[in-house]
């Protein structure tokens, strides 16, 4: 169960881990979380009123800017929750964390996570899936995530 109190560990994965990849090859990011109306904005950050629907990071133009450095973005999550399921694993198989609910749920719920992000979607004409925009940029070098 979610709880208050990891919220801190939320929003460390969201605001470190998702634009990362983005960050590392030279882009500026900005987040929104849900859809609707605005009612929280902070910087780069804008909560919407349905805000558990949907989540998006929005990043400008990469310094490095190739079909590859943008599939390796849309990548990023799917990246970041491999490394996270290694990370467990091996802390797991060193005796550092027991075998618990917790990790095998994490480890589980990280690759279901991947399988369906990476499930090449066109949500709408306008938005898709990782898989999708991987797809989209190493084909076609089209940028599907960012809206210029």
């Amino acid at each position: 169960m979610f709880r208050f109190s990891d919220m801190p560990k939320f929003l460390f994965s969201f605001l470190l881990v998702l634009p990362i990849m983005a960050i590392f090859f030279g882009g500026r990011v900005d987040f929104t979380i849900g859809k609707g109306k605005t009612i929280f904005k902070w910087k780069k950050i804008k909560i919407k009123s349905v805000y558990f629907l949907d989540s998006f990071c929005v990043y400008e133009k990469l310094k490095y800017d190739n079909r590859f450095t943008h599939a390796c973005v849309y990548a990023g999550g799917a990246i970041a929750n491999l490394a996270s399921i290694f990370l467990i694993n091996g802390l797991v198989i060193a005796d550092i964390l027991s075998t618990s609910l917790f990790s095998y749920q994490f480890v589980y719920f990280s690759v279901y996570y991947i399988i369906f992000s990476l499930l090449p979607i066109k949500f709408t004409e306008t938005t898709s899936s990782d898989g999708r925009a991987i797809y989209d940029a190493l084909r076609y070098g089209k940028i599907t995530c960012n809206p210029d």
